[in-house]
């Protein structure tokens, strides 16, 4: 196979990143999320390297991501941690599949059920998404005590502001409001075997968040859930972390272009000088954004960044290459990582693109063949 687009996994950093978390984690066991294609860096790919790296559960957000897994061999304890409609929790029983429940809806459709069915409560602590308020859980427990095939597995919130914040006055809020939870469930004699609440950056930051579950996204992949969690480890030196992915294309033709000649839709930009333009088989189609990176973003060819022209096409995207020597069609071009001493990060991107890491390695093309490297 010889794509005209890839993403290349990085196998060693992938297993450097789950170490460094399993040594975090001390006794508490490590939840990797691959949910979103893995945040785009592959969903099979990378939860079979994780789950050989020591990874003691996974998360997904639905149920098919979830199937994708066991299809793919995967034995060990998935989360879904999206919602799953009704007509789809026979499917996550079947194949002992974990489901966060939080709809009176939901537990009478387990209920009715034939086999054991396993839950995580989440609990509305202030991030206003989905979760049980205080003054509901009760309610909900003794519901969920009218079916015995029902079993409170784990309890868990999601913090609101913890990674872009020196601050951990609302955090500090949610986790009292989720001992709170805690205590009611003892109340009904119920102690949910995990407890969950720690992120990638509170998995960081901070141990009392840790409790015997962590949930690790972003960071998994080598990258950083905020410029001030990366600052923070640096003065902490808690966790070091290796980028996984790189993103990869081929030139698909060299021409020469004159002084002035307009380039791309709209004729936004000009060549400043006579030179030469490489047209790359790549656009925004493929998650190369339009907006952010049209004009001011760079790709690496020859071990050099060459300037974006223009306005990014769907599947095409001009660059400048005038001072090339060597390029020629199929020389290869890096979109996120490294070529020689240059590098171009996802952090770098989401500037451009006025957002986050997150969003530019998650919308990267499911149909991009992920590959994975030693």
């Amino acid at each position: 196979m010889n794509p005209k687009t890839w993403i290349e996994v990085s196998e060693s950093a992938l297993r450097h990143n789950a170490r460094a978390f399993l040594d975090l984690a001390g006794k508490a066991k490590v939840m990797a999320v691959v949910k979103s294609n893995a945040y785009g860096h592959g969903l099979v790919e990378c939860s079979r390297i994780l789950s050989k790296s020591g990874v003691h559960w996974f998360a997904v957000d639905h149920i098919d991501e979830a199937l994708t897994l066991r299809l793919a061999g995967i034995r060990k304890p998935i989360l879904v941690l999206g919602y799953t409609p009704n007509h789809r929790l026979v499917d996550a029983v079947k194949n002992n599949i974990s489901l966060v429940a939080y709809n009176v809806e939901t537990i009478k459709a387990l209920g009715k059920g034939r086999g054991v069915a396993k839950i995580h409560l989440p609990i509305e602590t202030g991030l206003t998404r989905d979760g049980i308020r205080l003054e509901d859980l009760s309610n909900m427990i003794e519901l969920v005590g009218k079916y015995p095939n029902i079993q409170i597995e784990g309890t868990f919130l999601h913090f609101a502001n913890i990674e872009d914040t020196k601050s951990r006055a609302y955090a500090d809020h949610q986790l009292s409001v989720f001992k709170e939870a805690i205590a009611i469930f003892k109340e009904h004699k119920i102690d949910p075997k995990y407890k969950h609440t720690a992120s990638s950056a509170a998995s960081i930051l901070y141990s009392d968040t840790h409790f015997n579950l962590l949930r690790v996204g972003i960071a998994m992949y080598g990258l950083w859930p905020s410029e001030h969690v990366r600052k923070a480890q640096s003065i902490k030196r808690k966790v070091s972390l290796e980028p996984v992915l790189s993103w990869k294309t081929i030139v698909a033709q060299v021409k020469r272009v004159k002084k002035g000649t307009p380039i791309s839709y709209g004729l936004t930009e000009r060549m400043r000088v006579d030179g030469k333009v490489a047209v790359l088989p790549i656009g925004y189609a493929d998650g190369f954004d339009r907006v952010g990176m049209s004009r001011r973003a760079h790709v690496l060819i020859c071990n050099k960044p060459c300037k974006v022209m223009g306005r990014v096409c769907m599947n095409m995207t001009m660059v400048d290459v005038t001072g090339l020597k060597n390029i020629r069609p199929e020389s290869e071009v890096t979109l996120i990582g490294s070529q020689g001493k240059a590098s171009i990060s996802a952090e770098e991107m989401a500037d451009l693109a006025g957002t986050i890491n997150y969003e530019i390695v998650a919308r990267l093309n499911s149909e991009i063949p992920r590959i994975v490297v030693k």
